[in-house]
């Protein structure tokens, strides 16, 4: 497989408390990974940290030949790396339309730039309908829609999803769920954090499992919904 992120060793304080503690995983191209774990096992941390919206405390964050530990943060969207955060933050008091194209703002092509927009309506029609609203007055599925249209917008190759589910009614689950599978099935590399471990499990290719900062568990995605121990744990079963 092409490793496109390969992290060793990573290490995150937040004060005296160690947030992570020498975490190793990889994600090669075209698959998705999952992380799994209770909450505060550092889930959202470790995919701040690859952002650096948080600074590493140790170890590396290789991406496509680059360390991330010394790349500004607007760098890594220009390289191919996007992250949706919890919560999905959207611009409240901007349109959706108004969303979209601040995804885009790295990109200077603006016939590619439109290209791409028309591919973001075809995909979330409900975008295409609401494009002149307020983001702020829209449910938190299309929310979630939008989040992750702006993210597509800047034409990523790995999309870091941060808790897509949490909030949302089951039938919008799936349905975020569904958009996940067909964005990887077009070629976008997917690490997604989720508190969902049995939905998590049931799109991943592979994951790994984090308990107080560390990786306990790494596996084949389908093997690890039948590990009794992850049953027990994350499954409710």
């Amino acid at each position: 497989m092409d490793r496109l992120l390969e992290v060793k060793d990573l290490s995150v304080y937040y004060g005296v408390i160690q947030a992570l503690k020498g975490i190793s995983f990889h994600v090669d191209k075209g698959e998705v990974v999952a992380l799994i774990g209770a909450n505060g096992a550092g889930k959202t941390t470790t995919l701040h940290t690859l952002s650096q919206l948080i600074g590493a405390d140790g170890g590396s964050i290789e991406y496509k030949g680059h360390n991330l530990t010394k790349t500004p943060n607007h760098k890594i969207v220009e390289l191919g790396m996007v992250q949706v955060p919890e919560g999905r933050r959207v611009f409240a008091e901007m349109t959706v339309l108004q969303n979209l194209k601040m995804g885009a703002y790295t990109r200077k092509d603006k016939a590619e730039i439109e290209e791409t927009l028309e591919k973001i309506y075809k995909r979330f029609p409900r975008l295409e309908e609401r494009k002149n609203q307020l983001a702020g007055t829209l449910s938190g599925g299309e929310q979630q829609m939008l989040a992750m249209g702006r993210a597509l917008m800047s034409h990523p190759e790995i999309i870091l999803m941060d808790e897509p589910s949490m909030g949302l009614s089951p039938i919008f689950v799936n349905e975020i769920f569904k958009i996940i599978e067909d964005v990887n099935k077009d070629g976008v590399t997917v690490l997604l954090v989720e508190q969902n471990a049995k939905k998590a499990l049931s799109i991943a290719n592979r994951a790994y499992v984090l308990e107080t900062g560390a990786i306990v568990k790494e596996g084949d995605a389908k093997e690890l919904l039948n590990d009794e121990s992850i049953k027990k744990a994350y499954l409710g079963e």
